[in-house]
C-alpha cells in the first residue's frame, strides 16, 4: 500500500511541476527571457496554411506557403533565435512582427518582415528603404538573430554584430511573432533556440 501511495505522490509532483512550468512560461513577468519553443512540440504556436514539424530538436518549416505564429501577441520585445536554410541556393523565408491581419488573398502579412531571402538576409521589408543588413550572415549555416522592438524603434543584431536600426515603425503596437514558410520555392528552413523577452 505504501508503495502505491509513494508512486501516486511522485506522479502528482511530476504533474504539478509540469503545470507550474507551463504557467511560468505563459505568464512570465515582463523583463524575463522566456523560451518560445521547447524542442519537442509546437506548443505555443499556431500553424497557418503550411506544414511545420519538430525534427531533431529544431522547428522545421516543411511545406506550403504560410506562417507559424505565436499564440500570444507581443508589444515591445526582444526576439532571439537561430536560423538555418536547408536549400543550397535561392532560399527564402522571413520573420514577421508588428503586423495586421493577413489579407484573405495572401498567405502572409504585408509588413513588417525581417527578410531571410538569399542575398537579402536581415533586410527590413515593409519599412523605410535602406534598412539593410550586409555581410553578416553565413551561407547555409546557423545564424543568430536578435530583434529588439520598442515603440516605433527596432534594431537587429546578426551573429552578435549590429545590423541596422530604424525609428519609423507604424501600425499596430502589438501582434503575433511569426516564421514565414515559402516551400518549395524558398526551400525548407530550421529554427531553434527561440526566446522572447517582453520589455517594460
Amino acid at each position: 500500500m505504501k508503495s502505491t501511495e509513494t508512486c501516486l505522490s511522485a506522479a502528482s509532483l511530476i504533474i504539478f511541476a509540469a503545470l507550474t512550468r507551463a504557467v511560468v512560461a505563459s505568464e512570465a513577468p515582463r523583463g524575463q527571457r522566456v523560451s518560445l519553443f521547447d524542442g519537442r512540440t509546437l506548443a505555443g504556436w499556431t500553424v497557418l496554411k503550411c506544414e511545420a514539424i519538430v525534427q531533431d530538436g529544431n522547428l522545421l518549416l516543411q511545406a506550403g506557403n504560410g506562417l507559424v505564429q505565436t499564440e500570444r501577441k507581443y508589444g515591445d520585445f526582444v526576439l532571439e533565435l537561430e536560423w538555418k536554410p536547408l536549400k543550397t541556393e535561392k532560399w527564402d523565408s522571413g520573420i514577421y512582427f508588428r503586423y495586421d491581419t493577413i489579407p484573405a488573398n495572401r498567405p502572409w502579412p504585408l509588413r513588417y518582415q525581417v527578410n531571410l531571402r538569399q542575398g537579402e538576409e536581415g533586410n527590413l521589408v515593409g519599412g523605410p528603404k535602406g534598412v539593410q543588413s550586409k555581410g553578416l550572415f553565413r551561407d547555409r549555416e546557423w545564424n543568430k538573430l536578435k530583434l529588439t522592438v520598442r515603440g516605433s524603434r527596432a534594431t537587429l543584431e546578426v551573429n552578435g554584430q549590429p545590423a541596422w536600426e530604424t525609428d519609423a515603425l507604424e501600425g499596430p503596437r502589438e501582434s503575433h511573432l511569426a516564421l514565414q514558410s515559402e516551400v518549395p520555392n524558398g526551400g525548407q528552413h530550421l529554427f531553434r533556440n527561440l526566446y522572447v523577452t517582453e520589455l517594460k
